[in-house]
């Protein structure tokens, strides 16, 4: 969350991971959203921007505002026709065509092809538009209206174009959604989406699958399946009213301006669900079920998985025992989320592998808890235990949890707000909590000896009975993290690879001694990590010899700080 009050408009950079945000008070502030950190900030405009944008290819971008000023060069041409507020104007992704949408509740393609005639590309520099004579600032000739679409009974709001098919989106204060379709005669409204029910701020398409993303006073985000024109998802806020949205060019990456400030979110997990045993991972892409094998780099795929569900598979839990796997789908009400129980065929072709059978049944989370059964959380956050067959065997009294996971053979860890407790299936009970807000991730060491806990700013290290080893507190987000071989910690952030040991220590850089020059005494240097695996030494003044480590001794007999 980037807390910007009033954002009006906001765009992503193609290549940087930066967004622009225009307000209300007339600044423009540039963001690093990965990193969640105010680049620059630019006061140029008295009043309202209402619109920005990156160019694609230098490093510029424009803007617009109620102060009837344009930070971009020159003026090449004006598109007069709207009788009303031009609240929304885009150019098309390959075609000499732009849309604007008025408050006088129509929208408008206008032909822009006689700019291009006269050699005013959007590539053009500046000399070139000042040194072409006789522009027609009303634009009789150089753009024309090709299509009027109408449709909505109120004031137009947003109107964009889809970035490969001949089709627009619309949405105005009657609270619809319109699709338009056009071609090169006539436009023609295709559809309705109904379900807001408050002024329909801003409508995109989604770059890559097809749906529609659009936001509203309603203090909704809704998605909306363009071939069945039905919403897929909706997301609220309790008190701020939504006003636009952002969509990245090449990313699974999205924008929404509100109220009080601005989300950067995703529309769908990408990480895969995995799991890993021995030197082979299973992971699941694109409806199979595949397979790694670290030693030679073989990646096949071993089976396809049941269709039906429309949420990406979330998390994998692998029986090397039975060969089986459970992979568990996470519903945005969270009361459909479903797993599913598959064994793996032990021959399959990987160029067409084969479709086994799997059970499916609703839970939150399923996980191995021993070489035949397995641990259900359900949609009451009661815990059931099922055999193979997907049977009942048991329920087991929990303490109130949210999420369960895999904790060795006969013990699971449950996750509630707070922290996390190691518990005993057979023996129903707790053994053991540690305090830690929100885990997403844990990561059990290859012999299960110790344990990772992942939140979203912390990391904690215990051991196999829970015990706390290490805390770890990043400012930005933990991302991932996997044991090596002799048992360090190896973590990503949004922006380093980092590790940490078992016994506590991490980042405490060495204390090196050197002999300075002539006089000089002995001179400490602290060694300093970064990113790119060298080390950078920065003097921290003298110090006298008689505390120096000496000469000639090995490095066992030095002081510990200066080992």
């Amino acid at each position: 969350l980037l807390t910007l009050k009033n954002t009006k408009r906001k765009i992503f950079h193609p290549k940087r991971p930066w967004i622009l945000a225009s307000l209300h008070n007339g600044v423009i502030q540039l963001w690093d959203y990965r990193m969640c950190t105010l680049i620059d900030k630019f006061d140029e405009h008295d009043g309202p921007v209402r619109g920005i944008d990156f160019h694609k290819q230098q490093p510029l971008f424009v803007s617009g505002g109620d102060d009837y000023k344009i930070k971009s060069r020159t003026c090449v041409c004006v598109l007069t026709g709207h009788n009303h507020y031009v609240m929304c104007a885009q150019f098309h992704p390959s075609e000499d065509l732009v849309v604007s949408a008025s408050l006088d509740q129509t929208v408008r393609v206008w032909d822009i092809s006689g700019l291009r005639k006269k050699n005013l590309s959007p590539s053009a520099v500046e000399t070139e538009v000042r040194g072409i004579s006789g522009v027609d600032l009303f634009g009789a000739s150089d753009a024309v209206v090709k299509h009027v679409l109408e449709g909505h009974d109120r004031g137009v709001n947003w109107a964009a174009f889809h970035p490969s098919m001949p089709l627009i989106v619309s949405g105005a204060d009657d609270r619809q959604v319109k699709i338009w379709r056009m071609n090169e005669s006539k436009a023609w409204e295709l559809d309705t989406c109904r379900g807001h029910y408050n002024n329909v701020s801003c409508a995109v398409f989604h770059p890559r699958q097809e749906l529609i993303l659009s936001n509203s006073e309603d203090k909704s985000i809704r998605v909306w399946d363009m071939s069945k024109r039905t919403g897929v998802q909706t997301f609220r806020r309790d008190h701020d009213r939504f006003w636009v949205l952002g969509a990245h060019p090449n990313l699974n990456l999205f924008a929404a301006g509100h109220d009080s400030g601005m989300l950067v979110f995703k529309l769908e997990r990408e990480r895969p669900a995995y799991a890993v045993y021995g030197n082979m991972l299973y992971y699941v892409k694109d409806r199979f079920l595949r397979q790694l094998d670290f030693s030679s780099s073989k990646d096949t795929a071993v089976m396809q998985l049941r269709s039906g569900s429309k949420f990406p598979v979330f998390s994998m839990s692998y029986n090397p025992a039975e060969n089986a796997v459970l992979l568990c789908t996470r519903a945005t009400n969270l009361e459909n989320s479903t797993y599913d129980l598959y064994s793996i065929p032990k021959e399959s072709d990987s160029q067409n592998p084969d479709a086994p059978e799997g059970k499916r049944s609703s839970g939150l989370t399923a996980v191995w808890v021993a070489r035949n059964r397995f641990a259900v959380l359900d949609r009451m956050h009661s815990l059931l235990i099922k055999n193979l067959k997907n049977e009942i065997v048991k329920k087991v009294q929990v303490p109130s949890c949210e999420e369960i996971f895999y904790a060795g053979t006969g013990s699971l860890l449950l996750r509630d707000a707070d922290g996390v407790t190691l518990f005993d299936v057979q023996q129903k009970r707790s053994l053991a909590t540690v305090k830690i807000a929100k885990v997403k991730y844990v990561v059990w060491s290859a012999d299960t000896s110790h344990v990772a806990l992942l939140a979203k700013h912390a990391i904690m290290i215990c051991n196999r009975k829970l015990e706390s080893l290490c805390s770890i507190h990043e400012n930005i987000r933990v991302k991932s993290g996997a044991w090596d071989e002799s048992g360090v910690f190896i973590y990503t952030t949004s922006n380093h690879i980092k590790y940490a040991l078992t016994s506590g220590w991490r980042w405490r850089p060495p204390r090196l001694w050197m002999r300075g020059a002539a006089g000089s005494g002995w001179v400490r240097r602290r060694c300093c990590r970064v990113t790119t695996r060298s080390w950078r030494c920065a003097t921290r003044g003298p110090r006298t010899s008689t505390s120096s480590p000496s000469s000639t001794s090995s490095p066992a007999t030095w002081p510990s700080y200066a080992r």
